[in-house]
């Protein structure tokens, strides 16, 4: 008998301010992501829980994760987060994200699966690294949980993009945490947020995979600062007890004129 996967979907990437009005490069973070939560709450069947992967707030602001929590709640789905480089520091976003959907945990079980999140801020910069800490933690659960299939979540991506500008501010120490995972057979996928747009690469046994924002998204390739086109997005992901997965994105249907001119990212 086959067993019904887990479905996730990861959003990432919000950018919400504590001004619903305020805009980025044009676009209204607050609209996009609404748009992209009616599209996400027709969805059947619904997913199982979400998983936010950063950059939350454009503004670190206790309203803005007031909003987003105003906004997740009547899709009564639990919500997972993680900070990003926009984001307050931890420790405060565990303070204002208290709704009863929102769980803290850094790592979790759920559909057979182990889900580790990992902190990349690195204070007052961009680009992300891991700390010591973080690489231990990680290496102590997937010690404690090896007959799980596992994913590893964090913000920052640990590959370059190809993408001059934005490869100033990817993870500062992906051999660190390859070192790591390259112990444990277990992992299968490695999802991030940052870089605003769709990724995928096979390094050894893992899939990492990059999602789209739900407002700006990035113009892969790119030697400047440049924006695409493509509409914001989110990641659904099937997950099966016996280690299978599957996955897509989905896009929206949002039209906004962007500012172009703008660079303030």
């Amino acid at each position: 008998m086959i067993q019904s996967p887990l479905l996730i979907a990861q959003i990432t990437d919000t950018h919400l301010f504590a001004d619903s009005h305020q805009d980025l490069l044009g676009m209204p973070t607050t609209d996009s992501f609404q748009a992209l939560l009616e599209h996400l709450s027709r969805l059947s069947p619904q997913p199982d829980l979400l998983l936010l992967t950063g950059d939350l707030s454009q503004d670190g602001t206790p309203e803005s994760y007031d909003r987003l929590q105003t906004l997740l709640a009547p899709l009564g789905i639990p919500v997972y987060w993680l900070p990003g480089n926009h984001d307050a520091e931890l420790e405060e976003m565990e303070r204002s994200l208290t709704h009863p959907l929102f769980f803290p945990d850094r790592s979790f079980a759920a559909g057979g699966w182990r889900f580790v999140l990992l902190d990349s801020q690195e204070t007052g910069c961009v680009h992300g690294s891991l700390l010591p800490r973080e690489l231990n933690r990680l290496d102590r659960d997937l010690n404690q949980h090896s007959e799980q299939p596992t994913i590893v979540a964090l913000h920052h991506p640990p590959f370059q993009m190809r993408s001059d500008w934005l490869d100033t501010s990817i993870l500062q120490n992906p051999e660190d945490l390859f070192a790591v995972l390259d112990r444990h057979a277990q992992v299968k996928l490695v999802l991030f947020g940052h870089i605003h747009q769709e990724f995928h690469r096979q390094r050894r046994r893992v899939t990492y995979l990059g999602t789209p924002s739900t407002c700006i998204q990035f113009e892969p390739r790119s030697r400047d600062f440049s924006i695409d086109s493509k509409k914001p997005g989110f990641r659904l992901l099937n997950l099966y007890p016996n280690g299978a997965w599957n996955t897509q994105v989905k896009r929206i249907t949002y039209a906004q004129q962007l500012d172009l001119a703008a660079i303030g990212y």
